[in-house]
């Protein structure tokens, strides 16, 4: 295929990706696609799926930013 593309996404941009397209999908319900609004709708999905990761970071902290590292300390970083 002339127009393969590969990309090799970091677990968070990948994580980010999927949810925006579960966004899009459902904007794209609602709203008709168009060439003309493909882009916008698209950058409104990727923003949101952003700011939904964002409040996420803010408000959950993982497993692993509990765990003591070697030569540091644990801590809860609010």
């Amino acid at each position: 295929m002339a127009n393969e593309e590969f990309f090799h996404l970091q677990h968070s941009e990948s994580v980010v990706a999927s949810m925006s397209a579960t966004v899009f999908s459902g904007l794209i319900q609602t709203v008709d696609l168009t060439a003309d609004n493909e882009d916008a709708l698209i950058e409104r999905s990727v923003s949101i799926a952003i700011k939904l990761a964002q409040r996420v970071e803010k408000r959950v902290k993982s497993d692993e930013e509990w765990v003591k590292k070697e030569g540091g300390s644990s801590f809860l970083a609010v």
